[in-house]
């Protein structure tokens, strides 16, 4: 079973082999080889692949769509420029990782279902955006194999969503006019401010600062002096403090998942130098306190047991009502287009929503990652969708495994990326903010984080693992 698991999730997938015998890679890779010899560009690569990403990171919250569109251009450019001059070597095709080629296999997915699409020019439009997110994923997993790098590129996202999260903070403080109707207007909390910072929506600021607690919570453990740790917590505060503000529910159900996740694997990280007793009870405790202080916050704070039984009103809730009539049109349409949907991207869906839509309830997504997966890529797309989650989930966790052992602290960033994708997985399911750059550019760093500590598992490695299973 536990060779079967490996190969499912790719572990030991021979990906240097693969690749020595793929006739694209060894056509490509090394082209301008010559060319890098003599240009100091390239000397410089990887640092100007890192600050490209720098100013994505630093300019989406605050920016158009078109202008991290232009940077997200400029790295898929330079990333095919850096690859083209690669030299053939072991480092360089170890930089290859599963969770690249499952990327891949989702764009040729995506490629065939806009080929296929009742709709091709939208949906060709919406492939090159999801190409150039695509390609941010490369360019990311290659520049954060430098721990330098890695260290350098969280540092500066966590004080851009502090920056975020004080200017969301002064709204709650001082006031902050609607741009839109958020709550039902017949809830008591109809005139409750929603933050939304710079970004304009409250459920968008909950998405985005999503991953910046997480990352802050971690850097607490990560980072080694006392300022540091002092300033991480800050920054814990602050941007929990503002996500809770946006009273996005789909934001607080993947903040509870996100922080649960963070804790227990922070207790699983800390259990190899526990006594016997913590060792087997500090999960329980610090679960069952977290869920503890939550039931309290329920109970004793109106406005969130408000906003929470709200989840639970069904149809009696107009925005739970908005969904249900959103989704039954989506359902339709996944029926209709069940292997290969009707191409990628928002613009595809705009375009067919219509002639499914219930009156009154137009839409510009499926509001729910997984549907939306679905009905752009049919169920073909959505199993590889799935199966990369897993693969990714899987990388992550053995790597931290292998750096537990090491203690090697670079194994808190990989904590943070398993819980964050776990909590941006569980916002998604009730919304789509994921598909706006200020997230997807987020999720595709995460991702190529967790490729970027990818190491194949050795021989020994895969013997070890079954003499265990056998032993046990």
């Amino acid at each position: 079973m536990n060779l079967v698991w490996q190969r499912f999730t790719l572990s030991s997938f021979p990906v240097k082999e693969y690749l020595a015998s793929s006739y694209v890679h060894r056509s490509l890779v090394g082209l301008l080889g010559s060319w890098r010899q003599t240009s100091v560009l390239i000397q410089w690569g990887d640092a100007i692949a890192a600050t490209l990403l720098c100013l994505v990171y630093a300019l989406a919250p605050f920016t158009s769509s078109t202008l991290v569109g232009l940077l997200l251009i400029a790295c898929a450019g330079f990333w095919l420029l850096l690859t083209l001059s690669d030299e053939p070597t072991t480092t360089n095709v170890s930089s290859v990782t599963p969770i690249h080629l499952l990327v891949l296999l989702y764009w040729a997915i995506a490629a065939v279902a806009t080929a296929l699409s009742p709709v091709k020019k939208a949906a060709f439009t919406d492939l090159t955006t999801l190409s150039l997110y695509l390609l941010l994923f490369a360019l990311c997993a290659r520049v954060l194999r430098s721990p330098r790098l890695r260290s350098g590129i969280i540092i500066l996202y966590l004080h851009v969503s502090l920056i975020v999260s004080v200017y969301g903070l002064r709204q709650w403080f001082f006031g902050a006019t609607a741009l839109a109707t958020w709550v039902d207007p017949e809830s008591p909390l109809s005139k409750t401010t929603r933050v939304y910072s710079y970004l304009g929506n409250p459920n968008l600021l909950a998405g985005y600062l999503l991953p910046a607690v997480i990352f802050s919570l971690v850097a607490i453990f990560a980072w080694q002096s006392w300022i540091k740790k002092a300033l991480a917590l800050t920054m814990f505060i602050v941007n929990t403090a503002c996500l809770v503000l946006t009273f996005s529910r789909g934001g607080w159900i993947g903040l509870v998942v996100a922080i649960l996740a963070a804790m227990a694997l922070l207790v699983y990280w800390k259990s190899i130098e526990m006594p016997r007793f913590w060792r087997t009870w500090s999960l329980p405790i610090v679960l069952g306190g977290l869920i503890g202080l939550l039931l309290l916050a329920v109970i004793f704070v109106e406005p969130v047991r408000l906003r929470v039984f709200s989840i639970f009103a069904d149809r009696q809730d107009s925005s739970n009502n908005f969904r249900r009539n959103v989704w039954d049109a989506v359902f339709e349409m996944i029926a209709d287009r069940p292997i290969l949907g009707i191409g990628p991207g928002h613009n595809s869906f705009n375009k067919v929503y219509p002639l499914y839509q219930r009156p009154r309830y137009t839409a510009l997504s499926a509001y729910s990652i997984v549907l939306e997966v679905a009905v752009e890529t049919g169920f073909l797309g959505l199993a590889c969708f799935l199966w990369l989650i897993i693969v990714a989930f899987n990388t992550a966790f053995l790597q931290i495994r292998r750096l537990r052992q090491l203690r090697n602290v670079e194994g808190f960033w990989l904590i943070g990326a398993i819980a964050i994708l776990l909590g941006m997985l569980a916002h998604g399911t009730v919304d789509t903010v994921w598909y706006r750059p200020e997230v997807n550019t987020i999720w595709w760093l995460i991702v190529g984080l967790i490729a970027s500590y990818w190491t194949p598992l050795t021989q020994n490695q895969t013997n070890s693992s079954n003499s265990e299973l056998a032993a046990n």
